[in-house]
């Protein structure tokens, strides 16, 4: 058994190679072969788990090892224990494609197309749980390596991100039943050309005036960013990318000057309002003396108006009960958010509605769609200078533009340290900051309406379908003896 978990291990660390910066995107579904023909020797279902459980932790080690950089480079935690803490993460995370790999090897039937369903069923659901159970972490799903040039990306606006990842799943399935099959290849290549075609459908139009956003890169180290004596190194690199690139909206990361916003001094504000409207990653002040993450908004009139960060990071923007203890190992600065209400409105911005989301908020396809039909631009606001020099900048990236393709929508990136970027609704770059340098990208930029099948129904039609392609084996098994 020894052999067979060591080839599941290397195979699910491969398979990060499928997902940015360097989006080999065949390989996911040909290391899910690799395992899929592990499970079909496996004895039993614990077997079966076991070795799912080493893909996963050979998948989520070598794909969100940056958490080991948040915890010990920029938080401080002692080596042994972030070492430690990411591996209990990362096993954790494991632990449900261990599910998958249970559930296809119980209800297994020996019949190669109820087996392939049951398998990409099975798999997608454990990855729907995965990105909502205990909060959600919906990182590294395995949709998120189509992006274009995969054929199969033009499923994203209408089944989003999890059903994409079905189809991956059910190719991978019936590949390892065996490729000689023409009727499961010819399946194979109809999924892969109707991917091509609707690539090519044009789900939202253009609407309201173009204009310029100019959006700022400080590259604000975390270590440098919020010690006090700092402070003037946010405001000046901030005032001077304003200054030098105007636009007709200037948008600024998540707390990118680290102050509160009714901190901030108002000749500051009048500076990067100076050309236009500015969109600003910021702190603010609630009435009952706690604080939330957001984004505020302001015309040269120093009109306001805001957005409050929904979806907060346990253990990096609040506490999670009973974890006290654990910020006595870190130091993470205003770990104690007040989260804003759901359902809040785009803001009216150069005649646009403008959907700011902050950090990870948009790795939730369902957060994002909540803003729609209503917005017509979404911008992203983050602060990955906690992740270091890492995968986690390209992985985000590639987030977002699934995101782009699920709502037909522009989207607009102003990072600290990178990815800063502004995609198109058919999640193409437009232009790309290089991480970890200072900058600022100006693009022109359009809004878009109407709506895509994935924005009207969002992931509940992904699990739906995922449960139906369950059911027939699931049947059978029942009718058949133990």
């Amino acid at each position: 058994m020894i052999r067979p978990l060591v080839v599941a291990l290397a195979s699910g660390a491969a398979t990060v190679l499928g997902f940015a910066p360097f989006e080999v995107f065949p390989l996911p579904v040909l290391t899910l072969v690799l395992l899929f023909r592990l499970w079909r020797r496996a004895p039993s279902p614990g077997q079966a788990a076991l070795l799912a459980f080493a893909w996963g932790l050979g998948c989520f080690v070598a794909g969100v090892s940056w958490v080991y950089v948040s915890l010990h480079v920029v938080g401080g935690m002692a080596a042994p224990l972030a070492a430690l803490a990411t591996l209990a993460f990362c096993a954790f995370l494991a632990l449900f494609p261990a599910l998958a790999g249970y559930l296809g090897c119980r209800w297994r039937t020996g019949r190669p197309w109820r087996d392939a369903l049951l398998v990409a069923g099975s798999w997608t659901l454990v990855e729907w749980l995965r990105s909502w159970l205990l909060t959600g972490f919906p990182w590294l799903a395995i949709g998120y390596s189509q992006t274009p040039p995969s054929p199969l990306a033009g499923f994203a606006p209408l089944f989003g991100v999890f059903g994409v990842g079905f189809l991956v799943v059910l190719i991978a399935a019936l590949l390892a039943a065996g490729w000689r099959d023409a009727r499961r290849l010819a399946a194979i290549a109809a999924i892969a050309v109707a991917g091509i075609g609707l690539h090519a459908v044009a789900w939202t139009q253009p609407a309201g005036e173009p204009f310029t956003a100019a959006l700022l890169q400080g590259n604000i180290p975390q270590s440098l960013k919020w010690v006090p004596e700092n402070l003037s190194l946010s405001v000046q690199t901030y005032a001077r990318l304003a200054s030098e690139h105007p636009a007709q909206l200037t948008v600024l990361p998540e707390t990118a000057i680290p102050l509160m916003f009714d901190q901030i001094p108002r000749e500051v504000l009048e500076t990067l309002t100076r050309h236009g409207d500015a969109l600003i990653g910021t702190a603010v002040r609630t009435r009952q003396g706690g604080y939330t993450n957001g984004a505020v908004a302001l015309t040269p009139e120093l009109a306001v108006q805001a957005y409050t960060k929904v979806h907060l990071v346990p253990f990096g923007e609040y506490i999670p009960p009973g974890f006290d203890w654990f910020f006595s190992l870190v130091d993470i600065p205003m770990d104690d958010f007040t989260a804003g209400p759901a359902g809040q409105k785009p803001l009216s911005i150069l005649g646009q509605k403008v959907m700011p989301n902050i950090c990870y908020e948009d790795a939730f396809g369902e957060l994002i769609r909540a803003g729609l039909p209503e917005a017509t631009v979404l911008v992203n606001l983050s602060n990955t200078a906690w992740f270091g020099d890492s995968l986690a900048q390209p992985q985000h990236l590639q987030i977002a533009r699934m995101r782009a393709m699920e709502t037909g929508r522009p989207i607009l990136r102003a990072t600290n340290t990178g990815m800063t970027a502004a995609l198109a609704p058919d999640g193409s770059v437009g232009g790309v900051l290089p991480p970890f340098t200072t900058g600022a990208l100006t693009v022109g930029i359009r809004g878009y309406v109407g709506r895509t099948p994935f924005s009207q129904v969002g992931d509940r039609l992904a699990a739906f379908v995922a449960l139906l392609a369950c059911l027939p084996a699931w049947r059978l098994r029942r009718r058949m003896p133990a």
